[in-house]
C-alpha cells in the first residue's frame, strides 16, 4: 500500500506533507490512520511555533479520499470503522493548539477541502480547485464538516456547494471566504514562509491563548444563531406554561397554595385550562371566564406566589 504522511521541520515551521503523488495525494485508510501521530509530533514539539500543511509534488494539495479503497474499506461492514478512522484525524487537527496553515494548489476536493477547513489560515495557488463531490458519489458528510463550512462561507454558499457538488476555481474561493488570499503558484511556498515565519517570531502563549479563544468562539452554536438571525419579538410568558415549569419543581405545599393563582388567571380568561400538575387534581376544562367566586386566595403565601408568578409573565423577555 503506497501513501504517506510526511513531517519535516525548517527551524520553528513544522511541515505536514499528504504524500501520495501517484494518486493525487487522495488520503487512503493508512494515511488517514497516521495523520493524529504526524499531528501529534509537530504540535508537541516546543521547537516548532507553527504548522503547515500541503501536498507533495505540484499536481495537488488532497484530491480526496481514495475511492480506490471504498468497496472494501467503506463498505456496510466497515463503514463505521472507517468513519471513526475519520474522525480521528479530524479530531487531531481541529485540536492542533499552534497555529495551522493550509497551503493548497491543484486540486482539494473532498476530504481535502474538509482537511483544509480545519486550517485557521489557508493560502491557495490560482491553480487551486475546490468542491465536496459528496452529492454525486452518494456520501453523507459530516455534520462537524458541514458546521465547519457554513461557519467560514456562510450557510447560503455551503448550501450551493454541497447541493451542486460543483468546483470553484481559486478566485471564487476567495470571493466567498473559503480562501485567505491568492497568487501565482510560482510564490505560493515564498509567500506562506513569509506568512509562517512572521507568526512563529510572535510570543507563542498568545497565539495559544488567542487560536483558544477563536475555537471557543466558534464552536458556540448560540453565538453563531445570534449573530445570523433577527431579535425575536417579545412575547410575554404563558401563564400556564409558568405554572407548570414551576409546579413541576416545587413542593407539595407549593402546589397546594399555587391553586389559587391558578384560578385567578382562570378569572381574568389567561388560560381556560390547568392540567392536574398544576392543580393537584383533573379539572378538566374550566370557562375562560368563571367570576369572582373562584378567587379563592387563602393565605399570605398563595397571594405572594402569584404575585411572583405574574410578575414574571409580565417582565420576561424571550
Amino acid at each position: 500500500m503506497t501513501g504517506r504522511v510526511r513531517v519535516e521541520r525548517d527551524g520553528a515551521i513544522g511541515w505536514l506533507i499528504f504524500d501520495q503523488i501517484e494518486r493525487r495525494n487522495a488520503i487512503n485508510t493508512a494515511m488517514w490512520d497516521a495523520i493524529p501521530a504526524a499531528v501529534g509530533e509537530l504540535d508537541g514539539d516546543p521547537d516548532v511555533r507553527v504548522i503547515v500543511m500541503r501536498g507533495a509534488g505540484d499536481v495537488a494539495f488532497v484530491s480526496g479520499a481514495d475511492i480506490s479503497e471504498f468497496g472494501e474499506a467503506r463498505n456496510a461492514d466497515r463503514a463505521a470503522e472507517y468513519a471513526a478512522l475519520n474522525g480521528r484525524a479530524f479530531a487531531s487537527l481541529a485540536g492542533v493548539a499552534k497555529p495551522l496553515v493550509a497551503m493548497v494548489h491543484g486540486f482539494c476536493v473532498g476530504g481535502g477541502t474538509a482537511i483544509a477547513l480545519n486550517a485557521d489560515l489557508r493560502y491557495a495557488a490560482d491553480d487551486a480547485q475546490f468542491g465536496i463531490p459528496a452529492a454525486r458519489l452518494g456520501l453523507g458528510y459530516e455534520a462537524e464538516g458541514i458546521e465547519c463550512l457554513a461557519r467560514l462561507v456562510g450557510t447560503s454558499t455551503a448550501a450551493e456547494m454541497l447541493f451542486t457538488a460543483r468546483r470553484y476555481g481559486a478566485e471564487e474561493a476567495l470571493r466567498v471566504g473559503l480562501v485567505n488570499a491568492v497568487m501565482p503558484k510560482a510564490e505560493l511556498e515564498t509567500f506562506v514562509r513569509d506568512v509562517a515565519t512572521t507568526i512563529a517570531a510572535n510570543a507563542p502563549l498568545s497565539l495559544r491563548s488567542a487560536k483558544l479563544v477563536l475555537r471557543e468562539l466558534g464552536r458556540s452554536s448560540r453565538i453563531a444563531r445570534c449573530s445570523a438571525r433577527r431579535r425575536r419579538p417579545f412575547r410575554p410568558a404563558s401563564p400556564a406554561r409558568t405554572i407548570e415549569r414551576a409546579c413541576r419543581h416545587s413542593s407539595k405545599s407549593a402546589r397546594r397554595n399555587s391553586r389559587a393563582y391558578s384560578d385567578h388567571w382562570l378569572d381574568r380568561g389567561w388560560i381556560g385550562r390547568v392540567s392536574s400538575r398544576s392543580r393537584g387534581r383533573d379539572v378538566g376544562t374550566q370557562p375562560a371566564n368563571g367570576g369572582p367566586d373562584r378567587m379563592r386566595a387563602t393565605s399570605f403565601r398563595a397571594l405572594r406566589l402569584g404575585r411572583l408568578f405574574e410578575n414574571r409573565c409580565v417582565r420576561r423577555r424571550p
